[in-house]
């Protein structure tokens, strides 16, 4: 047979990985088998992760390390380079003829030109200007200068200087305009409020120049403005990057730093324009400047990351200016790295997997009977009382114990029929007592109350009996004499008119009273004639009874009558139910309110063919304490009006013709009674109205 499938775990069911390899054996198999495959790989690809992390950082730093020595190496020789111009100068047979001719300012303006100097100038050899390629008057002090004293004491020197705007335009009003640079705001820059940066980095050499006897006549000064000079950075970045030394498409670049600001740079920022102007991150300003250290890391550059050198820049006087930089672009190396390391997490993924699956096709020979009887078990606690394990292939010892595992389900499941039988009989017969027990209760309760009716009934109607006996006959010669009061006296009796009228009035009262009771306790003695009746015309014609209650209480009315079908019942019997309601809603709207009518058919499909008429209001409502008395006679919630017995009287009608009364209310939203006739009557009380007229003396608007 097929060996049956485990149920879906339950979450309530559900337990941990721990818990569960503690109870299953199949579990502890399993773990054996992957767990040296599963542990070993994510320890594998850690150790493979942290390896590539820093081998890559070695790499990294390694190499911009090394583009940096090379940066350096090329930035000295530019500085020497032109100091070796202005020592050959110096030493040439052409400067000291131009010494003996007077044609200094030609020599000077020409070999600037042809050396690829910014300016030149000739100082007498107490640093005072003999004569300038460019705007210096003559006698200016440069002996100010570390290189000028330098070359007046010892010997020709070259090295880096910063000029101020005003001694650039000293020079040349054009070196000023050329080292005037707009600084750019830089993300995760220093804010220091400038804006425009009008100081140059210059290369300043000097060298001493000799007569034939070797002794001093003057010295020559000249120099090169680093400001925009992109010839310099592109050679550096030719140089350091040259073709074939940055793989993956990689991007190098140089920079030269006046402080922290770029002065010139082959970093682009964008449609190809130089970053003339950005600056250097706070981080690398600070390690680079202010700590005098060398930067070979990761750097945020512009607007990107770079694998980045810096190196201070320091001046004559032995002051951090600047900065040389080399770096590239990180991203092209970060996304080989990852490609890298993705490959290997593959290729290690798919040799595990492969290397489980394989493991797992061995051993699952070993677990298959556990397994099989396991989720046999589950079937069997999920309902199943079917599930076997089947057929086993494995004939060692746990193929056995599966075999045996199937013989003593069968054997169970014999007794468990055995077991069922036994308990469906007795549940038969329990069931068969109890609906007896509960037949015979609900006959005794329906008797209980039908008795406890007729004890009522007949107690009311031994009082009313009584009440008619003891209060018609005094009320009958009231009456009397207070007619013959009225003729005798005739005019005379005008004075006491209104004390007459209410004796009147109260003796009436106390008939209709009587008159009540006896309608209460003997209803089949009041039966009155059966009609067929539109019930529209009787709620439109208690509307008219009931108007002067309605205008008092300044109740807005609306009708919703819908019935079409007839009922049979007294007239007059249903208006003086539906009087009651109205009467009863308008009392419970003090303060004003809506009174809805509704009449519909009752749907002869669920139900027996007759109507319904509900009666509500939004008014108090009743408390949830009265409901279940408010159709006991005498019981009243209007302690100073009302006898108690309008409901009650009401519910007796109804129910005379097989109709019913229901309420439903809410405390504070209001109440709606519905009354329910039949179109054909089904009398109860065991009386039927045998067509005689109703008692005259009946009162229809007593509530």
């Amino acid at each position: 047979m097929t060996p049956p499938r485990p149920p879906a775990p339950s979450p309530l069911g559900w337990r941990s990985p721990l818990a569960a390899l503690r109870a299953s054996v199949r579990a502890k198999l399993l773990f054996l088998v992957l767990a040296p495959l599963m542990l070993g790989f994510p320890i594998i690809m850690g150790l493979t992760w942290y390896w590539g992390e820093t081998y890559y950082h070695r790499l990294m730093v390694s190499k911009v390390g090394s583009d940096m020595s090379t940066a350096h190496g090329y930035f000295e020789r530019v500085i020497d380079n032109v100091g070796m111009r202005v020592t050959g100068l110096a030493n040439s047979h052409e400067l000291a003829l131009a010494l003996q001719l007077e044609m200094l300012d030609a020599v000077l303006k020409a070999r600037r030109a042809e050396h690829a100097l910014d300016f030149l100038n000739l100082l007498d050899v107490s640093g005072r200007v003999l004569q300038s390629s460019g705007n210096l008057a003559p006698g200016s002090d440069r002996m100010g200068w570390p290189v000028v004293a330098q070359a007046i004491r010892s010997g020709s020197d070259s090295v880096i200087d910063l000029f101020s705007a005003d001694e650039l335009g000293a020079l040349s009003p054009a070196l000023r305009e050329r080292a005037r640079l707009t600084l750019i705001d830089t993300p995760r820059a220093v804010q220091d409020g400038r804006r425009v940066e009008e100081r140059g980095m210059v290369i300043h050499a000097a060298a001493p120049v000799r007569d034939a006897r070797g002794n001093l006549v003057a010295v020559l000064e000249g120099g090169v403005l680093l400001n925009g000079n992109l010839d310099f950075v592109d050679n550096i970045n030719a140089i350091v990057y040259r073709e074939g030394t940055l793989p993956l498409g990689g991007k190098g670049t140089a920079t030269l730093f006046l402080g922290d600001a770029r002065i010139a740079t082959n970093v682009r920022l964008f449609e190809g324009e130089r970053a003339l102007g950005t600056r250097a991150s706070q981080v690398v300003r600070d390690h680079v400047l202010r700590d005098g250290r060398t930067w070979l890391e990761t750097a945020f550059v512009v607007n990107d990351w770079y694998v980045s050198g810096y190196e201070p820049v320091v001046d004559s006087l032995g002051e951090r200016v600047g900065m040389l930089y080399v770096g590239f672009q990180e991203a092209p190396y970060r996304v080989a790295k990852y490609v890298a390391l993705a490959v290997v997490a593959t290729i290690s993924l798919i040799i595990s997997g492969l290397g489980a699956l394989w493991t797992l096709h061995w051993a699952r020979s070993v677990f298959r009977p556990i397994e099989r009887m396991h989720a046999t078990i589950g079937c069997i606690e999920a309902g199943d009382a079917a599930a076997r394990v089947g057929r086993i292939d494995s004939r060692d010892e746990l193929g056995r114990l599966a075999t045996e595992f199937d013989r003593l389900l069968d054997s169970q499941a014999a007794q468990r029929a055995e077991l069922q039988s036994l308990n469906a009989s007795l549940d038969r017969k329990v069931a068969e007592r109890t609906a007896d027990l509960a037949a015979a209760n609900a006959e005794l309760r329906a008797a209980q109350r039908q008795l406890v009716m007729r004890e009522k009934l007949a107690a009311i109607g031994e009082l009313t009996a009584g009440v008619a006996h003891e209060i018609s006959n005094p009320t009958a010669v009231i009456q009397g004499n207070l007619d013959l009061m009225r003729e005798e006296l005739g005019a005379a009796a005008q004075p006491v008119a209104n004390e007459m009228r209410l004796i009147h009035e109260q003796v009436n009262r106390i008939r209709v009273i009587v008159t009540k009771l006896l309608q209460f306790a003997r209803p089949g003695e009041f039966a009155g004639y059966v009609e067929a009746v539109d019930v529209n015309a009787a709620v439109a014609d208690c509307l008219v009874l009931t108007r002067q209650h309605l205008a008092r209480a300044e109740v807005k009315v609306v009708q919703q009558l819908q019935a079409r079908e007839r009922v049979q019942i007294n007239l007059q019997e249903l208006q003086q139910v539906l009087i009651n309601l109205i009467v009863n809603a308008v009392q419970a709207m003090l303060g004003g309110g809506t009174l809805t009518l509704e009449t519909a058919d009752r749907d002869p499909a669920t139900d027996a063919r007759g109507v319904r008429i509900t009666v509500r209001d939004t008014g108090s409502g009743i408390r949830g304490e009265d409901m279940a008395r408010i159709f006991d006679p005498f019981f009243t919630t209007k302690k100073r009006q009302g006898t108690g017995l309008g409901l009650s009287i009401s519910h007796t009608l109804v129910e005379r013709y097989g109709g019913r009364i229901e309420v439903d209310s809410t405390p504070g939203l209001g109440t709606a009674f519905t009354v329910s006739l039949l179109a054909e009557p089904v009398y109860r009380n065991d009386t039927a109205p045998d067509g005689r007229g109703a008692d005259d003396s009946t009162d229809a608007h007593a509530t």
